[in-house]
């Protein structure tokens, strides 16, 4: 784990109407905020302590009176170089959690890393449900593909309830978002798609290595544009007989077996 050596500054906030809760509250209330704003909220110690293991930098922590007073927790927050202590109830009143978390890191969005064209990829195509999005990318980060590209129509790759659902997995990907279909005319990876029409099933698919798995709308799938340009169509077996998995469990089995190939 990375350590600094500067001592924070710390700063006692006791008006709800502070600039740095005004600009929490806003980062909260609107998941796509962080795009004008340049930068991300991250609530709870979890995720602070995930972006602190990655050795990622913080702008600012935030913390609670109680959560200071806790060895654990202010070391925590001194990974950043300015620390804001306020009552409870005021960062409860920011919170987007049902039982508020007790510290939270502000940082700077990530800049958009280059399109890596030879990569392991994953493309997201108009998955909406920030939970299933950050679920997906949890997968992801879990199985070694650290590439992301998020279509038009995806949820916000950043917003609050992605992060949160992430549990930390965002900062160990490099992450695209907001693509128009042409930006995957960069990936020359061979694209494989899951679709419960497809003949072949997944087991016994011969998958290229690396690829793009491409993932879709949680109602109507992958588009038929995208699904034109698969190299690869499979299906995953559901002997209990199903009709179709949840998209992020799909992700995390077509993702493992990639995985599995690979050893």
């Amino acid at each position: 784990m990375s350590e600094r050596d500067v001592t924070p500054r710390v700063q006692a906030i006791s008006s709800r109407d502070n600039p740095l809760l005004r600009q929490l509250r806003r980062l909260v209330q609107d998941g796509g905020h962080y795009r004008r704003a340049g930068a991300l909220w991250l609530e709870g110690d979890h995720l602070c302590g995930a972006l602190r293991l990655r050795g990622l930098p913080a702008r600012q922590a935030v913390l609670t009176e109680e959560a200071w007073a806790q060895p654990s927790l202010r070391d925590l927050a001194s990974w950043a170089p300015q620390v804001a202590v306020l009552p409870a109830a005021l960062l409860a009143g920011i919170s987007g959690l049902a039982s508020p978390a007790a510290i939270g890191f502000l940082i700077d969005t990530p800049p958009a890393p280059a399109l890596q064209p030879l990569a392991a990829s994953l493309v997201l195509d108009r998955v909406q449900d920030p939970g299933n999005v950050g679920s997906i990318l949890r997968s992801a980060a879990a199985f070694g593909v650290r590439q992301v590209l998020a279509l038009q129509g995806t949820a916000a790759l950043w917003s609050p309830k992605v992060l949160r659902a992430g549990m930390g997995a965002h900062f160990g990907l490099e992450l695209h978002e907001g693509l128009a279909v042409s930006a995957l005319d960069a990936l020359t990876v061979p694209w494989v798609a899951t679709s419960s029409h497809a003949r072949t099933a997944l087991p016994l698919a011969e998958l290229p290595t690396p690829c793009a798995w491409v993932l879709g709308h949680e109602g109507q799938g992958v588009s038929a544009e995208l699904l034109a340009r698969c190299a690869l169509q499979v299906r995953i077996p559901q002997p209990g007989g199903e009709e179709s998995l949840n998209v992020a469990a799909a992700a995390a089995v077509c993702l493992y077996e990639s995985a599995r190939r690979r050893r």
